[in-house]
């Protein structure tokens, strides 16, 4: 391969991003129902389950109800599930068992351009799902505010890096068995310490800094910002972080896919 077309494969391009999208959105139309079934139903177990469960022996943190707290709380957890794990697992599928990721590369696609149209597509995807505890919540007692229509954005980008995140594990486990050791090992203590169903100021100070470097805790707080009032000088902090992480997996996502489909 020749300088010139080397460097025209490595150029981004909006064309292939939309062709992926088009390969996405045929399937999605398959599959919709029991995605779409499992993604809402999901959380709204967790927000009715923890939110009135424990609710009923804790009525409020701080200035909120406690299934408010919750009900912000599990959007972030929403948009971790409904990211990562078809990022991990559709990721590994597509590249070893059915070579997805070989068709698309014979067609003017590059491995950037692939890897930026499927996180995009998840995140566009979980972005939506994810306001279902929202949606719960109303019925619930939540107030109603303008700042909830900015929740897609804090989940998209959550939902972003979380999928790129996927996908660069999934071009560095052995096997698809592998994946035991991400879920038990970063997806559930992410899942965990992000202030979710509890303050982490109330963890020990070690677990406390822990978790302000966690990226679904800075999505939690920016959800509930949202929902509850803005702050813009630490909500610009919050939607950075979640930013400059998905640039980082980004990055690591490109390079991983590039090497095992490539290299």
């Amino acid at each position: 391969m020749s300088g010139v077309q080397a460097e025209r494969l490595r150029r981004f391009e909006m064309a292939p991003v939309r062709g992926v999208w088009r390969h996405e959105l045929a399937l999605f139309k398959r599959y919709w129902t029991s995605q779409s079934f499992a993604s809402m139903v999901e959380p709204t177990f967790f927000l009715l389950c923890f939110g009135y469960g424990f609710g009923s022996m804790v009525a409020a943190i701080g200035d909120y109800r406690y299934l408010d707290f919750v009900a912000t709380g599990v959007v972030g957890t929403a948009a971790l599930f409904t990211s990562v794990f078809p990022g991990m697992f559709n990721g590994y599928i597509r590249r070893v068992f059915q070579h997805t990721y070989d068709g698309m590369l014979a067609a003017p696609v590059d491995v950037h351009e692939l890897v930026t149209a499927e996180a995009s597509w998840i995140a566009a995807k979980s972005a939506v799902y994810s306001c279902t505890p929202l949606i719960v919540a109303l019925f619930f007692g939540l107030d109603p505010s303008f700042g909830m229509l900015l929740v897609p954005v804090a989940t998209f980008f959550t939902a972003l890096g979380f999928g790129l995140f996927g996908m660069w594990a999934s071009s560095v486990v052995p096997s698809i068995n592998s994946f035991d050791y991400v879920i038990t090992g970063v997806v559930t203590p992410l899942f965990l310490i992000a202030g979710t169903f509890f303050p982490v100021d109330a963890l020990p100070g070690w677990a406390e800094t822990a978790s302000k470097i966690n990226p679904l805790y800075h999505c939690v707080e920016l959800v509930r910002h949202m929902v509850f009032g803005l702050r813009p000088l630490a909500d610009l902090g919050h939607l950075g972080v979640l930013a400059a992480f998905a640039a980082l997996m980004w990055v690591l996502a490109v390079r991983g896919m590039r090497r095992k489909l490539i290299d």
